[in-house]
């Protein structure tokens, strides 16, 4: 039990990793296709094509429910979990609070709060896939704490 639960929060912290990973190198990259209608104001629908990629993550999680499920893995569910758990951050904190694709936590303003909402806001100065900035999600640099 301990080590599910070790491997839970290992998987959830990872995520973090991957966000970056596959925001700067992918999103940012070669699937620009499929990000750049988010960093543009004016959307003819509420989806983006940018949330194709939550499909992505939503199916490996899936896929580690159903190794564990079918006795093949047996940490499966614990990956799977913590897939499934940074994916459900992610969104509250990208989508809900900062886009307000719901009008949920629109007052929250402590310093976390404060600090994310400055970094996102430094990603989308940029409208190009080039010259980026803060890549991740929940981990915020240092640097916009303080101001």
């Amino acid at each position: 039990m301990l080590l599910h639960i070790i491997v839970f929060f290992a998987t959830f912290c990872f995520m973090e990793f991957m966000a970056w990973f596959s925001h700067k190198y992918i999103m940012h990259g070669f699937l620009w296709n499929l990000h750049a209608d988010h960093h543009k104001k004016d959307h003819d629908s509420w989806f983006e094509r940018n949330d194709a990629f939550f499909i992505f993550y939503a199916v490996v999680s899936i896929g580690f429910f159903l190794l564990w499920q079918n006795n093949i893995l047996e940490i499966g569910l614990a990956i799977g979990l913590g897939i499934f758990a940074y994916g459900l951050a992610y969104f509250t904190v990208h989508d809900i609070f900062i886009h307000q694709r719901f009008k949920l936590f629109r007052n929250a303003n402590n310093r976390y709060a404060k600090a994310v909402r400055r970094a996102h806001k430094m990603h989308h100065k940029h409208i190009g896939k080039e010259q980026g900035e803060c890549f991740g999600m929940l981990v915020v640099p240092f640097k916009y704490f303080k101001k």
